[in-house]
């Protein structure tokens, strides 16, 4: 086995994208160390008590200390306070990160905290599940799944290099873009899909005398879908939004436009708009599975019971 390539990893959040960071990084040897912190002490004990890190510190300052690589993953909101908090403490040359779904205000967040000794290197795996909490995390997760950074242009091409093999060592497929540009692109792929979920769910439980009852026994795939996407962490999303908020209500806006067209043409009894307008959407699916980020198995790729 090929040398570490980090000797010391600290992992600031112990939640299910760090649970996994910290699985993964174990099992492919990339890291010599990984230690880690959370805001919570009950997520200290289970982390600790499920040797989910091989240290876990009661403080972020701590937990930092002489650790070469030292990733953020706390809501997007929290990044400037944890920042602030543990800048005096990095050490010399290390490597900042985070896992944060919306990078430029994560960046006017942070950067402004840390010295000029710091390498910082904002990421955002593209990978995740409904559930959360330390026990959420699995080695697997970042297999065959983007991880984004989005560096400054004087970034070290060394230490941009090494960050990338690390998460090319978990699986991940990694790909470089402005913060910008990130925002944007999430914005369609992820943000607004979520606050469509949102809202799909709320107006089902706003329906009362179909909630817990037919909504809940007759769910269909689709209700299925939003619900799982519904049920994500929503401090994680509350902060999505309000800090991706120009994207967000960009491509918000644009949706509305397409939802008017599409009742119009339900109320004009326009069957070859809607034709047209599915046929054209349907082949973006193909295009998921084409790129390995899906899979076309019967049912969405659901367990069924035997």
């Amino acid at each position: 086995m090929s040398a570490p390539l980090y000797n010391r990893v600290a992992l600031i959040g112990l939640g299910l994208i760090a649970g996994s960071i910290a699985l993964a990084a174990k099992r492919r040897g990339l890291a010599q160390t990984v230690v880690g912190t959370a805001r919570s002490a009950a997520t200290r004990e289970t982390a600790a008590r499920i040797g989910l890190v091989d240290k876990v510190f009661e403080t972020a300052a701590e937990a930092v200390a002489d650790a070469d690589l030292v990733i953020l993953c706390v809501p997007v909101g929290a990044m400037a306070s944890v920042a602030e908090d543990i800048a005096p403490h990095l050490k010399s040359g290390a490597v900042l990160s985070d896992v944060g779904s919306v990078k430029a205000a994560v960046i006017e967040a942070v950067a402004p905290h840390l010295p000029d000794n710091v390498v910082f290197i904002p990421a955002h795996p593209l990978a995740g599940t409904e559930h959360s909490g330390p026990e959420a995390g699995f080695a697997t997760l970042y297999e065959n799944r983007y991880c984004l950074l989005t560096p400054p242009e004087d970034t070290d091409a060394e230490d941009l290099s090494r960050y990338i093999a690390f998460w090319q060592g978990m699986g991940a497929k990694v790909e470089t873009m402005d913060a910008e540009h990130h925002d944007r692109v999430l914005a369609v792929t992820s943000h607004v899909p979520h606050i469509i979920a949102y809202t799909m769910v709320g107006v089902a439980d706003d329906l009362r005398r179909v909630t817990n009852s037919e909504v809940i026994k007759y769910s269909a795939a689709g209700f299925r879908d939003f619900t799982r996407i519904a049920a994500s962490d929503p401090t994680m999303w509350r902060d999505v939004f309000l800090n991706n908020e120009t994207a967000t209500l960009e491509i918000l806006g644009r949706f509305t436009e397409e939802l008017f067209a599409l009742q119009r043409a339900i109320r004009k009894g326009d069957g070859d708009h809607l034709h047209d307008y599915f046929t054209r959407t349907r082949a973006i699916r193909r295009g998921i599975l084409d790129a390995g980020q899906d899979t076309d198995a019967p049912d969405f790729g659901r367990i069924k019971p035997e």
